[in-house]
């Protein structure tokens, strides 16, 4: 092949589900006038080690529904299960892993097919060397051919070695020392015992196979240690720890690992789900780790987190009980340490004394992950163009699986096992399908001339612009994490750098449409649409473009479900999750248990990071998890003291909790100290309100009403929300009573805002505002405009509670308990936190004392007290037989 013909090549080098699934996504993203090269000696493709059985009881060890080659569609391979297979599989099944290489060859075959596609040549050959010249990368082959390419892969997996064999044995035919060489069935002796050396995975399926009448396995390892087994239904995962990330001590981390799987078995009872809830951070653990913790870790740990973290499927278990409970499996501990050539077979003594006479010694201690054990990277450590990994394993790699050597007029990659070194958790699928996806679309742009690796925000989320316009965009990303303001302003002076950046005039159009503090969201949306092309946006920025059209341009529920779409795609997008999950900032796309939900399912994409610990901290505390909440929220802050969710989420505890003094305390120094930057800061001060209101210090809430919380100094919808609102529990609370105030707040919202509000939360807050006011026309208008709106909640619950708050005005209380009793039931529709809709059973108390009806408002008060201390409700306790509602003069 000429030099200019490898401008248009990539060169993978190894043939296994890694280098496949590379491949896969190499052709199907480059056009026809490129071509790609998968090189391997093997006779298959796409099988590798992992899935050359054939023997239907080796299978996946992790369910069908999690084992999808893309990571942008999870289903797609129980999809392939149920239409290849078995049309009655289920998500949680394990097929056989023969069924997952004729999957990766379906994609592959399918890949090939399409006209556009790159053309694929397929090599059945060893390469020998890797060199570079002239910004090209050389393949030397075991046939004397070379392969120019632009781009490198190399995905080439561990073969078992048995470095543990003593030489007698290494000599000796009845040494099987890999016994994925050939079909088992072929490696295999038809008669006598056999003694597998190792006791994971690779143990259970030679054992699966070798298992008949007459026979009698033994296995041995040093730790004698069994791979643990799955059980069905799973317990969904336990988020980690929040701060284990920050741990650089192996010590530490292991007492925290400890207590993280102690606390989830009391909670849960399973172990599993402690196990599962670390794997999102196993990698940023692992590279947190000094070196000398590293090899500690492998010498004292890694077994044992790799048999409960690597665990076989149900119905795998219950064969080798069985074989076990036969009495033709023996295990012993220890190591072999001689071995004696019999006539029929091999005698092999153990460390711990026993002496064994088998026909075969089978090699199950797995791969070998060291340079030494690969002639090609063996060689290719001379030269410097790879070098070991951390710890021995591997080899270097660094962000996106590149390379760190001295070829650097190529671009060269690495995928899967070479990486464990690195990320230690980088041979199962969820891991191998992000790499080869990531990989690929870092070689397509070298491919097409762009050599600089794109720049990301904080979550890694590639940005087709300039890093200088990249860091402005991650600036106001944060100050949208943090609730600070600036967010608009910085974007607009990305926007402004580069006009041509996509994803800048696509976050704006959203947040002008979602805040309404904006009319110039239309014309972001269309620039966005106009440069989009123009910048060959990656799959992530696309996506996020027609989510934000979608929300932008259709109805509430279309446009919901595209956002929400984007995100099960790239959770990682935190300005897209911002807007999705209702806080002080946005309404949300989602509410009560579909929020927490949402949330709790984005654990496996942020960890322990602080700002969806703020996020997760809210949810918590919704589930009525206060020491939950408590602790998430003290890690949030630690990281970042200016995080607003977490502040907010704290505030939320201090209230629940019934700890106001201390509350009040700590809100008013966060206040003082982080509040001047804070958006939506007002909503702090509602806060602060509410601990003097319970306080019963009804003089401090007024003043601080009037300086922070009063129009002009609150408007637009915080004005409903913190103002109108809170006007009105004053008033029924008997806190205080201020009409004009109401009015005010009136004036300083939109007219469209109060009369036809767009949510359930919204309407909410217009009319408790205009109670307040006591507007009672404008009051009277919302209510048939909530009777007749489209959304069920606002004609179920809006329109009732309408009616409720009007007949309170009326000074007809039976009427408002007939009216408010089934909206306070159902109140958790109406969006908002617990404490928002307080308000309403406020209302229904104090109507329900006024009806005479003093027991069921008394009982009302004494639930809450029972949860929550409150001078405030304890005094109207005191004062229920006289309690009412006044109507101003």
């Amino acid at each position: 092949m000429s030099g200019r013909e490898g401008d248009r090549c990539a060169v993978v080098i190894g043939a296994g589900a890694a280098g496949t699934l590379t491949a896969i996504h190499l052709i199907t993203h480059l056009s026809s006038r490129f071509h790609v090269e998968l090189i391997d000696p093997s006779p298959d493709t796409g099988r590798g080690p992992a899935y050359s059985t054939d023997d239907d009881r080796h299978l996946l060890n992790v369910p069908a529904s999690g084992m999808s080659a893309f990571p942008l569609d999870p289903d797609h391979f129980f999809r392939y299960v149920r239409a290849h297979h078995d049309r009655e599989a289920q998500p949680q099944d394990f097929v056989p892993r023969r069924v997952y290489g004729d999957y990766l060859n379906h994609l592959l075959t399918t890949a090939t097919e399409f006209p556009g596609s790159a053309r694929l040549v397929r090599r059945h050959a060893t390469v020998v060397d890797l060199t570079s010249d002239g910004g090209l990368g050389t393949v030397h082959l075991d046939s004397g051919e070379q392969v120019h390419a632009r781009a490198v892969v190399l995905a080439t997996s561990a073969r078992p070695a048995a470095h543990w064999a003593p030489e007698s044995l290494l000599d000796s035919d009845r040494l099987i020392a890999d016994p994925w060489s050939r079909p088992l069935r072929d490696a295999l002796p038809d008669d006598g015992d056999i003694l597998l050396v190792g006791t994971g995975l690779t143990m259970v399926d030679v054992a699966l196979a070798a298992d008949r009448p007459g026979r009698r396995l033994h296995t041995v390892s040093r730790h004698a240690l069994v791979p643990a087994r799955h059980v069905l239904p799973t317990t969904p995962p336990v988020p980690p720890p929040p701060g284990i990330t920050r741990i650089s001590d192996l010590e530490h981390l292991r007492r925290v690992v400890e207590e993280h799987v102690a606390r989830t078995v009391r909670e849960t009872g399973d172990w599993r789900a402690a196990i599962d809830g670390l794997r999102p951070v196993t990698q940023q653990l692992w590279r947190g780790l000094s070196d000398d913790d590293r090899v500690d870790f492998l010498r004292h740990d890694a077994r044992l987190w790799e048999i409960h973290r690597h665990r076989m499927p149900p119905i795998t278990a219950r064969r080798l009980d069985r074989l076990r409970d036969s009495g033709r499996w023996r295990e012993y501990q220890g190591e072999v340490v001689a071995a004696e050539e019999l006539p029929d077979g091999v005698r092999v003594r153990l460390s711990n004394g026993a002496s064994l006479e088998v026909a075969a010694v089978v090699n199950c201690t797995g791969p070998l992950s060291s340079l030494a054990a690969d002639p090609l990277l063996a060689s290719l450590a001379r030269t410097g163009v790879v070098r070991p990994g951390p710890a021995g394993m591997g080899i270097d790699t660094a962000d996106l699986g590149r390379v760190v050597g001295t070829l650097t007029q190529a671009t060269l990659f690495a995928v899967g096992s070479l990486r464990r070194g690195n990320l230690y958790e980088s041979t199962a699928m969820p891991e191998i399908r992000v790499q080869a996806y990531n990989v690929a679309r870092a070689v397509v742009r070298a491919l097409h001339g762009e050599t600089r690796q794109r720049p990301t925000d904080r979550y890694g989320q590639a940005l087709s612009t300039s890093p200088e316009v990249a860091e402005i965009y991650d600036q106001a990303l944060g100050s949208l994490l943090r609730l600070q303001e600036g967010a608009e302003e910085q974007l607009t002076e990305a926007v402004t750098l580069d006009p041509a950046f996509a994803q800048g005039h696509a976050a704006l159009a959203l947040l002008g449409h979602e805040w309404g503090t904006t009319t110039t969201w239309r014309q972001h949306l269309a620039r966005a649409h106009e440069v989009a092309g123009d910048r060959h946006l990656d799959e992530r920025e696309s996506s996020f473009l027609d989510a934000v059209t979608t929300r932008l341009r259709t109805d509430e529920a279309t446009g919901a479900a595209a956002l929400l779409r984007h995100i099960r795609l790239f959770p990682r997008d935190a300005l897209a999750v911002s807007v999705a999950v209702p806080t002080v900032a946005f309404g949300g796309l989602t509410s009560g248990p579909q929020t927490a939900e949402l949330v709790e399912g984005l654990g496996k994409a942020y960890g322990d990071d602080w700002w969806y610990a703020g996020q997760l901290a809210f949810v918590r505390q919704d589930q009525e998890r206060w020491k939950e909440a408590d602790e998430l929220t003290a890690y949030a802050l630690s990281v970042e003291p200016a995080s607003g969710h977490a502040a907010h989420a704290r505030a939320h505890v201090f209230y629940e909790t019934g700890r106001h003094s201390e509350g009040l305390g700590w809100l008013d120094r966060w206040i003082i100290d982080h509040g001047p930057g804070a958006n939506h800061r007002s909503h702090f001060s509602w806060h602060a309100v509410l601990h003097e209101l319970m306080s019963g210090d009804l003089h401090a809430a007024r003043r601080r009403y009037a300086n922070e919380l009063a129009p002009p100094t609150v408007d637009g919808p915080r004005a409903l929300v913190d103002a109108g609102a809170l006007l009105w529990r004053a008033r029924v609370t008997g806190a205080w009573l201020d009409t004009a105030a109401a009015d005010q707040v009136l004036g300083a919202v939109d007219a469209a805002r109060l009369d036809q509000p767009t949510t359930p939360f919204a309407a909410f807050h217009a009319a408790l505002s205009l109670a307040a006011a006591q507007a009672d026309g404008r009051l009277a208008a919302l209510r048939g405009y909530a009777f007749g709106h489209s959304d069920p909640v606002i004609r179920e619950l809006v329109a009732p509670l309408c009616d409720g708050l009007a007949a309170v005005l009326a000074d007809d209380h039976l009427a408002a308990v007939d009216a408010l009793t089934p909206v306070v039931a159902r109140a958790r529709a109406l969006g908002g936190s617990a404490a928002q809709r307080e308000v309403l059973e406020d209302t229904l108390i104090t109507s329900l004392a006024a009806a005479g009806r003093v027991a069921e408002a008394t009982a009302l008060l004494d639930q809450r007290l029972c949860r929550r201390p409150s001078a405030l409700d304890q005094r109207r306790r005191a004062a229920l037989p006289a309690t009412s509602v006044q109507r101003s003069s």
